[in-house]
C-alpha cells in the first residue's frame, strides 16, 4: 500500500479498515530514504504512530550501502507482517537497495507500506523528483508509475516523456493506493491517474 503522507497512514491506522494493525502485528520500519532528512526522527514518528495500536515495531537503521549485506536486516524484512518504508529520497533508496539482500527481501515481502515519494522507486519505471523525468526503478512492483505532487509544468513534462505506454499515478498528501500484484486501485484521497495526458481510472 502507498500513502501520500504520514498523516494519511495515521488516519488509516486509527480507523482500521484496509490496513489493520493489532498487538499481533510484527512491523519493521526501514527509514533508508530519510537518511539525509532525519532517519532517526522518521523512525520515531512511524513507531509512535504504529505502537498506538499495540504493534510490535522495530526500526532497521539501514541507511547506506555499508549495511546492505546485513543478514539480520534482510531476515527481518522477510519475516515481518508489514514493512514500512519512510518518505525521503527515492534516488538514495534506490542506490542503497539495488542488488542487495535487503532489496531482494523487499521485493519478496508480502506487505510493503510506502510513504510519499519513496513509493516511486519500487516500480520498473520511477520518476526522478529533481526534474520529473522517467528513469529505471527497482522493479519490485509493476503495473503503474507513481510520483508525488509537483508543479503542473513538471507533471506535464513527466506525462509527455512517459507517453501512452504507462499509467501515471500522482499521489497527493491524502492519497492512498492499494496494489495486488500488478493491479492497483485508488482507495481514497488525492490521487490523479493518467495515461499520456488523459485521465483514466484504475
Amino acid at each position: 500500500m502507498a500513502f501520500g503522507s504520514l498523516a494519511a497512514l495515521g488516519d488509516s491506522v486509527a480507523h482500521g479498515g484496509l490496513l489493520v494493525v493489532t498487538s499481533d502485528t510484527d512491523v519493521v520500519i526501514v527509514p533508508t530514504a530519510a537518511a539525509f532528512i532525519g532517519a532517526t526522527e522518521a523512525a520515531i514518528d512511524l513507531s509512535m504512530l504504529l505502537e498506538v495500536s499495540g504493534a510490535r515495531v522495530e526500526a532497521l537503521m539501514h541507511l547506506d550501502r555499508s549495511s546492505s549485506d546485513e543478514a539480520y536486516f534482510a531476515r527481518r524484512v522477510r519475516e515481518a507482517d508489514m514493512v514500512v518504508l519512510s518518505d525521503g529520497s527515492p534516488l538514495h533508496a534506490k542506490s542503497v537497495w539495488h542488488q542487495t539482500p535487503v532489496g531482494e527481501a523487499l521485493r519478496d515481502a508480502p506487505l510493503v507500506v510506502t510513504i510519499g515519494s519513496v513509493t516511486s522507486v519500487l516500480f520498473e519505471t520511477m520518476i526522478d523528483p529533481r526534474g520529473g523525468a522517467p528513469t529505471t526503478g527497482l522493479g519490485y512492483r509493476e503495473g503503474l508509475v507513481v510520483t508525488t505532487s509537483a508543479s503542473e509544468e513538471q507533471l506535464s513534462r513527466t506525462r509527455t516523456l512517459l507517453g501512452d505506454d504507462a499509467v501515471l499515478a500522482v499521489l497527493g498528501d491524502s492519497g492512498v493506493l492499494q496494489g495486488d500484484g500488478a493491479r492497483w486501485r485508488v482507495i481514497t484521497g488525492d490521487v490523479t491517474t493518467t495515461r499520456g495526458h488523459d485521465e483514466v481510472e484504475l
